[in-house]
């Protein structure tokens, strides 16, 4: 489908959704910041649904301002994926072992590693601005600097909810390794820290929703939000390094005799700020549970752990603002999920997977997401499809 195109308080707002089928809570949001005096665009994703702060699924550029909650508390958040040499026919009949393997080497929940990882132990990991990056940590907000150890020790690992790590097969019967996860605690601590202090000054007191608070340019708030945003962003872009040459790692042990090779891997954030520049002017590109998909720019958008992903190319429609779904989006809260599924439920939906199937992670069911295929149909316009993925091993926190 091509975009539908709802009226605005002061931009139209470009969906890729049928508006009808979009609870009103998120249509309310939605329509909330479009009211915000800096916004200059609102695109709407097809796996569009309400969230803590902004929409999830929505596209937000403003000029010369930015909504921290809009951009949420998983600064940075993302996926990264890489095909490998590898087949179905060089996979066990049981999985088990190399999930079991996988969960021993990447911490998950709220785990973290015994001592910090050295990345110059992980196969071909970019090692290049690793200590400029810590260096930099100095410079964040001083009320999160006593988070330092634990930032360290968390760095390449999973955390909970809708992160996981995943061992897929595509259409071909060719193996790839692929996760999701983003800036851990310390990019939680640092959202909150400055949502609340946006919250507090003088220009956003008059508007609709205290969430939409923003911080304005050339002032020394914005300097230190985006300080701390770009450097969480670049947490998250490590973390996910990290994890994958970790998860690489664990392969070639559990492969051995098969010699395996790994392609170059795919990474993508769907949770952050971007500077950019549409009809001539520079803006702010919020993407909350949106992935960047200029001409050529590879993403990637999951489904849920029991139906499978997509890995995408960018067909860079502006309308967008070159941006495409970050995933299937759910169709039901964490909650109404855990109290209309089983465990039962979840065994049957994820039959074939090797993967938990207890109640602590029912609000995960498949069913709690919108049809992948639908989503990835809705926005023919903003990527092509280069591979189909379904995962064999799914580890969730």
């Amino acid at each position: 489908m091509s975009y539908v195109e709802v009226p605005g308080a002061k931009v139209p707002i470009r969906m890729w959704a049928d508006p009808a089928t979009v609870e009103g809570g998120a249509m309310q949001q939605l329509q909330n910041v479009a009211t915000l005096p800096w916004i200059k665009g609102l695109a709407v994703m097809p796996d569009v649904h309400y969230g803590k702060g902004a929409t999830v699924g929505s596209v937000i550029a403003m000029h010369g301002a930015v909504c921290p909650a809009a951009v949420g508390v998983d600064i940075g958040c993302g996926m990264s994926a890489v095909k490998t040499s590898l087949t179905a026919n060089d996979l066990p009949g049981d999985l088990s072992r190399l999930r079991s393997k996988i969960e021993q080497a990447i911490p998950v929940g709220r785990g973290m590693h015994d001592s910090p990882v050295d990345p110059g132990r992980l196969h071909g990991f970019p090692t290049s601005g690793w200590d400029d990056f810590w260096g930099r940590f100095d410079g964040v907000a001083d009320p999160v600097k006593f988070r330092q150890e634990r930032a360290t020790k968390q760095m390449g690992t999973l955390g909970s909810g809708n992160h996981f790590v995943e061992f897929c097969l595509d259409t071909d019967d060719r193996v790839w390794l692929m996760l999701h996860s983003g800036s851990r605690n310390i990019g939680k601590e640092l959202a909150e820290y400055h949502i609340g202090q946006a919250q507090k000054l003088p220009h956003n007191q008059g508007l609709v929703d205290r969430d939409l608070a923003v911080f304005i340019a050339d002032t020394p708030q914005m300097a230190a939000y985006r300080n701390d945003l770009f450097w969480a962003q670049e947490y998250a872009k490590y973390n996910r390094a990290i994890m994958m040459g970790i998860f690489q790692d664990v392969v070639r042990r559990e492969f051995k005799k098969a010699g395996v090779t790994f392609d170059a891997v795919i990474s993508c954030h769907h949770n952050y700020v971007s500077e950019e520049r549409y009809d001539g002017m520079d803006l702010l590109v919020t993407r909350k549970g949106a992935i960047r998909a200029g001409s050529g720019d590879f993403g990637i958008i999951p489904g849920s752990m029991g139906t499978g992903s997509y890995i995408v190319k960018g067909l860079g429609n502006e309308k967008s603002f070159n941006s495409a779904s970050h995933g299937a989006g759910r169709r039901m809260s964490r909650s109404a999920a855990k109290r209309r599924f089983t465990a039962r439920d979840l065994e049957d939906q994820t039959r074939g997977v090797e993967c938990r199937k207890d109640s602590g992670v029912v609000d995960e069911i498949p069913a709690a997401y919108k049809p992948i295929e639908q989503v990835i149909d809705q926005q023919r316009d903003l990527v092509e499809v280069v591979a189909k993925l379904k995962q064999v091993i799914c580890v969730k926190g």
